[in-house]
């Protein structure tokens, strides 16, 4: 599974996202992920993809891409 697609199914999943609302252009604030749910994202993340995103600033204004582009760049490294 791609690193998108993890994403989203855990977005899905834990968050009960709807699908066809995770575009890459969409700011999280607008998937209803505040500051606490973007911490439980970060850490189901981390836990899903073993990873480390300690570093990595996301606000719920940034959007879906911008989030899986942080992440990818974390687990290629």
């Amino acid at each position: 599974m791609s690193t998108s697609e993890e994403i989203s199914t855990l977005l899905v999943t834990k968050f009960g996202t709807d699908p066809e609302a995770i575009r890459p252009d969409v700011p999280l604030h607008r998937l209803r992920l505040d500051s606490l749910a973007l911490e439980e994202l970060r850490l189901l993340i981390e836990d899903r993809l073993d990873v480390d995103l300690e570093d990595v600033a996301l606000t719920s204004r940034d959007t879906v891409g911008r989030l899986i582009e942080a992440v990818h760049v974390k687990v290629a490294a």
